[in-house]
């Protein structure tokens, strides 16, 4: 796999990149999204960067969500990825979700992006005080368990979960 490119940096979203963003979702099409404030509604692409800076702040989360910090991957205008850091786990997070989610942009995919952009959003991570960063993946997902660990995820358990019974392996990173 080719080296990460580490001229890319880590910012909270911004207008700056509203024509990225329509872009990188237009490029995801019908596939799922990760992580799940690439769901939120953006037509109105104001009051979704409001939208995102409530989550952070922890206002009119519906119920069993947590605060949590949206952040952009973004290299030369163009966005590559996005992370978003739950300030907190409630039990349905411990076993499923963790505090980080994230996902690369399809055509920025196999560039090593995701394992930076994982290791920028610890970096948060640890600024927000949190020690041990769960991080969890399907277990069929290689690539993402091979970010995980390539950023020192120790793996604690894997089980199934939800109706289809995939199995998730959760994995924690020591963040002192």
């Amino acid at each position: 796999m080719p080296e990460a490119d580490t001229s890319s940096s880590l910012i909270l979203p911004s207008a700056e990149y509203e024509q990225s963003y329509r872009a990188y979702i237009e490029e995801l099409g019908d596939d799922e999204r990760y992580p799940f404030p690439l769901d939120f509604e953006h037509d109105d692409f104001a009051a979704l960067l409001r939208r995102l800076r409530d989550c952070a702040d922890g206002v009119g989360l519906p119920d069993g969500f947590v605060a949590s910090s949206t952040f952009w991957l973004v290299d030369g205008g163009e966005l590559l990825g996005v992370s978003n850091l739950r300030h907190e786990l409630n039990d349905v997070l411990r076993e499923h979700g963790g505090h980080i989610g994230l996902g690369v942009r399809p055509a920025a995919q196999g560039r090593g992006l995701g394992k930076r952009l994982l290791a920028l959003t610890i970096r948060q991570a640890r600024r927000r005080g949190i020690d041990e960063v769960h991080v969890h993946c399907n277990k069929g997902n290689l690539a993402s368990a091979g970010m995980i660990l390539a950023n020192g995820g120790l793996l604690q358990s894997e089980g199934p979960y939800g109706h289809a019974g995939e199995i998730v392996q959760r994995y924690i990173v020591i963040n002192r």
